[in-house]
Formats: structure tokens, sequence, C-alpha cells
């Protein structure tokens, strides 16, 4: 029971780090509803083994980012047309009309990377150092180095190629 109260108060804590994953991996509102809830079972099922030896929102997000790749490939999700996202778990913060454009300008644009190349942007969202996105993603800091700088340049190209503004 005590593990259950820890866990909720965690994932409440941290619910901004999933709900940036699941709109980066997913499209409709109904798959980010599937993934999120699969996101927080994984969780919950790995929740006895987190050591603490990271912090908890650090080993939440290499969950939630290995479960989203791993959902899209077994799966086989097909990403489509409509945007509906809708997904809302909690107080979100109130954007205007042309914030809320802009950021979902720049998650359609994102979904036009690999999932390597969405999950260094998102680690960058989250203010993961070279070193931390190195670590995350299994890679040595030189390699994620330049991965970060080519993903840049091609999310700036695919941003400019589909003329949103920003």
């Amino acid at each position: 029971m005590q593990d259950q109260k820890a866990f909720i108060e965690l994932v409440d804590a941290h619910r901004g780090i999933l709900l940036k994953v699941v709109r980066m991996y997913m499209n409709t509102a109904e798959d980010q509803d599937d993934l999120y809830q699969e996101i927080v079972f994984q969780l919950w099922k790995s929740f006895a083994s987190f050591k603490a030896e990271s912090q908890f929102s650090t080993w939440m997000y290499r969950v939630a980012l290995n479960t989203a790749i791993t959902y899209l490939k077994n799966d086989k999700r097909r990403v489509d047309a409509d945007h509906g996202y809708g997904i809302n778990y909690g107080k979100e913060e109130n954007y205007d009309n042309a914030h809320e454009d802009r950021l979902t300008q720049f998650y359609d644009a994102v979904k036009e990377l690999t999932k390597v190349e969405k999950a260094i942007i998102l680690s960058l969202i989250e203010g993961h150092s070279q070193t931390q996105i190195a670590e995350n993603l299994g890679l040595s800091e030189v390699n994620a180095r330049v991965k970060l700088a080519r993903t840049k340049k091609k999310l700036k190209r695919i941003i400019k190629e589909k003329g949103y503004e920003f």
C-alpha cells in the first residue's frame, strides 16, 4: 500500500514527462491515451526494481521512452493525419492560441523524425545535457553530440520546408 501511494505521488509529480513522450510519439488522442496507460503500467511493473541510483524522473523518462519505442515496434502503429492532441491528465499550463498553434506545428515537424531523433529532441526539451542524452540512449558522448547536431539541423529544415512560423 505504501509503495502504491509513493508510486502515484511520483508519477503525478512528473506527469509532464509522460505527456511529452505520448504527444511526441502518437498523433491521435486515443493512441496517446493507450500509450500513456501502457507507460504507467510498465512503470508500475518496474517500480520495485527502481534503485534510486538516479533521479526518479530520469528513470521514468527512460522507461517511458523505451515503452513508446517498443509500443510502436510491437503494434506496428501507423501514424495518421489526425492530430487529436486531446490528452489532458491533470492541470496543464494555459496557452494562448498562437502558442498552441506553434506547439502543434513543432510536434508535427518532430513526427517526421526517426524514433532516435525524436528521443534526442525530447531529451533536449527535458533539459538533459549531452552526457545524459548519450547515457539515456546508450550512445557515446561524441555520437550523441553528432546526432544532436544533425537532428537539430534536420528539424530546422523540416520547419522551414513546411513554412511553419516560430
